[in-house]
């Protein structure tokens, strides 16, 4: 399996962020770290290893990037104001640089899915929904879609326009709501075992539902938590049967 690192300086973050990429051919999946994890945190907990199968057939190219939540919400000394601005300016990573990255390793017709796995989820969601244009769909694993699960009380315009619970309900235009509803995989999977919450992926279900956008609600058994064993079988699913 090809594995490749590259690295630059981000000007939308103001330091070096790497990259890794596995396989050689096929869409291009993007991984968004959990919680305060880096670019090889699905790597190191053998989510590569799952879908490898896929990767050396060159059915997907996969990349995976640093998170910065330590440097935003998951950071306690930060006033909330500054955790937004810094979200915000990730989110001009992904969109200014990651994505014009992918194509150019790629192709500009290659589409990009993104996809992660609880804090992830939510930022995978949240960056199709605001760039449908950018991003052709979502594989969102175990998340909980509302920011202020992460926001600690603070509450903003910026919190509300990166938290899909909330700006969804009141998206009307119409140009961005055709982008998503064309897209054919918008994935929305939960386990419903230790630490699972189905019921908040239920919610965002019927949000998405009332704006007429077709999405793949999956909830899975009790055996399955918020856990790394959850995700190794999740996303093998995924690639297998619905992508």
């Amino acid at each position: 399996m090809n594995r490749e690192i590259f690295s630059w300086y981000s000007p939308a973050l103001g330091k070096d962020m790497p990259v890794v990429s596995y396989g050689h051919y096929g869409f291009a999946l993007l991984l968004v770290p959990t919680a305060a994890a880096d670019y090889l945190e699905y790597e190191r907990f053998q989510l590569i290893d799952a879908i490898k199968p896929w990767i050396e057939a060159g059915k997907v190219r996969v990349f995976s990037v640093n998170s910065i939540n330590t440097e935003s919400w998951l950071n306690n000394n930060m006033l909330g104001e500054h955790k937004a601005i810094r979200h915000n300016q990730f989110n001009e990573y992904i969109y200014n640089e990651v994505v014009p990255y992918i194509k150019n390793k790629t192709s500009w017709e290659t589409p990009i899915y993104v996809s992660g796995a609880s804090f992830g989820a939510l930022h995978s969601m949240n960056l199709f929904l605001k760039r449908p244009d950018l991003i052709n769909g979502a594989i969102a694993m175990s998340g909980v879609y509302d920011l202020t699960e992460y926001s600690k009380g603070f509450w903003d315009e910026q919190v509300y326009y990166n938290s899909p619970m909330h700006y969804m309900p009141n998206l009307t235009d119409h140009g961005i709501l055709e982008q998503i509803r064309r897209s054919p995989h918008i994935h929305i999977v939960t386990g419903s075992g230790a630490y699972e919450d189905p019921g908040s992926s239920g919610k965002f279900a019927k949000i998405l539902y009332d704006k007429g956008i077709n999405y793949n609600l999956d909830i899975w058994g009790q055996e399955w938590p918020h856990d790394w064993n959850t995700w190794r079988a999740m996303l093998p699913a995924y690639l297998e049967y619905k992508l």
